[in-house]
C-alpha cells in the first residue's frame, strides 16, 4: 500500500512539474512577444515625438479665398519645403499674411504632428471711388475697413457696375492697402450690411457724394438712378435706405419737379426744381 501512495505522489508530482513547465514556456512566450511590443511602441513614440515635429510638414492645406496661388501665399508667409512643426510661428505666419491687400484676416493653426492649416477671408468690395494716379483718373475699390485693395480696372471683373460709386473724397496717387480716412468707415461698414442683406436697394443709388460737416463728421448726398432727385442724409443704413428709396417714389409721383429730398433734420423737406438747375 506505501508503494502504490507514493507512486500516486510522484506521478501527482511529475504531472504538476509538466503544468509548470508549459507554463513557463507560455510565460517566456508571452514575454518574448510583450518586449517586441515595447520595443515597437517605443521606437513609434520616438519618431511620432521626437522625429516627425521635426521633420517637413507632411499637409499643408490652404482653405478659404483663392485671391493668391498657394506657391505665392506660401513665399509670403514664409513657409519652405524645410518649414517643420516644431520651428513654424504661427503667429508670425499670421503676421505676413495679412498685410497682404486682398487678405482681411487669416488663422493658422498646427496640426501634431506634421499638418498646416491656413484659413483666408478676402476682401470684400463694399463701394468703388475715382482717384488721381500719375495724372490719370482710375477706379479704386475698396472693402469695408476702408482698404484699397484694387486699383484701376484690371482683373475687376465686372465689380464696379455693381457697386456704389463714392465721391466727394480726396485720393491721391493710391497704392494697395491704403487705408481712407476713419470718419467714413460707418458708412462703408452699413454698405456691407446692405449689399449683404438687401443689394437691390444699392442697385437703385447711382452715386454717394461725401461732404464733411463743420463737426469734422459727414453728410451725405444720394443721386438715384430711377428719379431726378438729389437726396441729402446725415447717416445711412438699410432701413434709412428703404424709406428713402419709397419716399422717392411717393413724392415724384406727386410732384414730378422735386429735385430735392432732405432728411437731416426732425422733419423731411423738399424742394422743387427751377429753370437752369436743380433749385
Amino acid at each position: 500500500m506505501a508503494q502504490v501512495y507514493y507512486e500516486n505522489i510522484r506521478r501527482q508530482s511529475d504531472h504538476i512539474q509538466e503544468k509548470t513547465n508549459e507554463s513557463n514556456g507560455s510565460f517566456k512566450i508571452l514575454k518574448f512577444f510583450i518586449i517586441i511590443a515595447l520595443i515597437v511602441l517605443t521606437i513609434q513614440l520616438i519618431w511620432f515625438l521626437g522625429i516627425t515635429p521635426f521633420r517637413p510638414f507632411s499637409r499643408i492645406v490652404i482653405s478659404g479665398a483663392s485671391l493668391y496661388d498657394n506657391d505665392s501665399l506660401l513665399a509670403y508667409a514664409g513657409i519652405t519645403a524645410q518649414s517643420s512643426f516644431i520651428f513654424t510661428n504661427t503667429a508670425k505666419v499670421e503676421e505676413l499674411i495679412s498685410v497682404l491687400p486682398l487678405i482681411e484676416s487669416v488663422r493658422v493653426n498646427k496640426r501634431f504632428p506634421g499638418s498646416l492649416e491656413i484659413n483666408l477671408l478676402g476682401r470684400q468690395a463694399a463701394a468703388v471711388a475715382f482717384a488721381n494716379r500719375g495724372g490719370f483718373t482710375v477706379p479704386v475699390v475698396f472693402d469695408r475697413q476702408g482698404v484699397i485693395f484694387q486699383i484701376g480696372t484690371e482683373d475687376l471683373q465686372g465689380t464696379i457696375p455693381d457697386l456704389p460709386v463714392i465721391s466727394g473724397i480726396l485720393i491721391e496717387q493710391p497704392v494697395l492697402g491704403m487705408s481712407l480716412p476713419a470718419r467714413i468707415f460707418p458708412l462703408l461698414e452699413n454698405l456691407d450690411i446692405i449689399r449683404t442683406n438687401a443689394p437691390e436697394l444699392l442697385a437703385a443709388v447711382s452715386e454717394i457724394r461725401i461732404d464733411r460737416t463743420s463737426s469734422d463728421g459727414i453728410e451725405l448726398t444720394l443721386f438715384l438712378i430711377h428719379h431726378n432727385i438729389k437726396v441729402l442724409l446725415s447717416g445711412l443704413n438699410e432701413d434709412v435706405l428703404r424709406y428713402t428709396l419709397l419716399m422717392a417714389d411717393v413724392l415724384s409721383e406727386r410732384d414730378p419737379d422735386i429735385a430735392l429730398i432732405d432728411f437731416r433734420g426732425a422733419v423731411a423737406s423738399y424742394y422743387p426744381r427751377v429753370a437752369g438747375g436743380w433749385f
